[in-house]
């Protein structure tokens, strides 16, 4: 017979297994960042145009980084012992650019089928990746977007699926591994494209092969993750009041066989990760009205969408985009090069940008056009301009600073010049909205990483450097 402190603890232990069968694993992390601020002394930058990100200028100002975080911003500041003094004079100061919508590492530079890992296209639904698998850190793109002033980014699935899988961001810094670049504490992102690519994808492979049949697939895919979530966590903390069928505990009604209960289903581990609220929605969504669609889907279904992406008509429903708290990722003038971009206009990201609380952001989704974000949006300061909208630099800059940073949930870490964050900045040779900017440093956790006039700081990756000595060689 079992003594009572032995039958105590045998009930504490079954009792915490239990909780452990039952506990959401949504957020769980195999592969955990390993990422380490690299070690550095005190900065000071002193006498620049300084854009806080908040909406603020600040002329003749300082920025001191001490302990990888920004220390201070303002005038007259008092540098530390030990503290390197840099003579900001003429030059500005911004946060750090942020590219929410990036492919580097997953289609690499070169451009070659053995690198080309973005779409797992082997089903309409594949929730069940994860980008960071397929992230080569030796990708020439980094350095090149570090350059650019680029110090966090986005790494997505491609667009050919309904479901693409999971996105991860990344602090740009070099690294033998994905994991020594891994943003800590950064959510996941969950790759979601409507329109036109998973019809011309799978029209001919099974489906979907209209929109109907896009919405239907959404529909099943998080019909069995609501379910799955009944069974293996807890109702969403962000759940609407009105009750759905699967807070009640209904059976579902729809053409879903997954089985949802039993073992861990890595599928519906992100899809109920994104209604729990744990995994960030990004939707690749061009038209108003799929947008629309796609945010009644939001509503069924108890998730958010934190931003959706490319957006080319998002200036017709600015204001719902605006009133739900939903980013909208936009280029600055692509368009017509399919129908589903057909409406583009110039003036797509200011129009978003004038309801208030909305959140208008320049992304790339590109190796090149992430090396110049900041002239991407001087292009929508022009237009903007003729259009009648005037837009100052110190709001611009949060097109690719702050907002980028409230869609990937990270704006409390980054995208901003406020003490205690980090210390991600770019000092730029003037005003970064010109066709003459460049970045002359970059600092990332308040190292420099990044300096255009010292080849210390110009990393090269390992594959680039093998690039001599093989065609001096005749490597094969």
């Amino acid at each position: 017979m079992l003594r009572p402190t032995l039958v105590a603890l045998a009930a504490t232990l079954l009792a915490a297994g239990a909780q452990a069968a039952t506990r959401p694993h949504f957020t769980d992390d195999p592969y955990p960042s390993t990422y380490r601020p690299i070690a550095s002394q005190p900065v000071l930058l002193q006498h620049a145009t300084v854009l806080t990100g908040t909406g603020v200028r600040m002329d003749d100002a300082d920025v001191l980084l001490a302990d990888g975080k920004v220390a201070a911003v303002g005038q007259h500041l008092q540098a530390p012992a030990g503290t390197q003094v840099v003579d900001a004079t003429g030059k500005w100061v911004t946060p750090g650019l942020i590219d929410v919508h990036s492919h580097l590492g997953v289609y690499p530079s070169p451009g070659v089928s053995a690198l080309s890992n973005g779409n797992e296209a082997t089903a309409p639904t594949t929730p069940n990746v994860w980008a960071e698998h397929s992230i080569w850190p030796q990708d020439p793109g980094f350095n090149t977007a570090r350059a650019g002033g680029i110090t966090t980014l986005q790494i997505l699935p491609g667009s050919a699926n309904l479901i693409g899988g999971r996105g991860v961001t990344l602090k740009n810094v070099p690294s033998i591994t994905y994991q020594g670049m891994k943003f800590p504490g950064a959510p996941w992102g969950l790759k979601i494209a409507c329109g036109e690519n998973p019809k011309r994808v799978y029209g001919q492979k099974g489906g979907p092969s209209t929109e109907m049949g896009n919405v239907a697939g959404y529909r099943a895919a998080f019909i069995d993750a609501a379910e799955y979530l009944r069974k293996n966590g807890k109702a969403p903390d962000n759940a609407p009041k009105k009750k759905h069928w699967w807070q009640n505990g209904e059976t579902p009604k729809a053409d879903s066989d997954a089985d949802t209960g039993g073992k861990r289903d890595l599928k519906l581990d992100t899809l109920a990760g994104a209604i729990h609220g744990d995994i960030l929605v990004h939707i690749h969504c061009y038209r108003a009205d799929e947008m629309a669609t796609m945010l009644d889907l939001a509503k069924e279904f108890g998730f958010h969408v934190s931003a959706f992406h490319h957006a080319v008509e998002a200036y017709k429903i600015a204001d719902r985009l605006a009133a739900e708290n939903v980013c909208a990722a936009m280029w600055a003038d692509w368009w017509g090069f399919k129908m589903e971009a057909f409406d583009g206009i110039q003036e797509n990201i200011a129009l978003v940008d004038r309801p208030r609380n909305s959140c208008a952001i320049e992304q790339s989704d590109s190796e090149e056009g992430i090396q110049r974000l900041n002239q991407e949006a001087e292009k929508v300061i022009a237009h903007a301009q003729l259009a009648g909208i005037a837009i100052t630099p110190e709001h611009a800059i949060e097109w690719i600073t702050k907002n980028p940073a409230k869609a990937l949930g990270v704006l409390d870490k980054t995208g901003t010049l406020e003490a205690g964050k980090s210390g991600d900045v770019v000092v730029w040779n003037g005003t970064p909205f010109s066709v003459y900017a460049h970045a002359e440093q970059v600092y990332v956790d308040g190292a420099r990483v990044y300096d255009r006039n010292d080849p210390r700081y110009q990393p090269k990756s390992d594959f680039m450097l093998g690039q001599p000595a093989a065609m001096a060689g005749g490597v094969r």
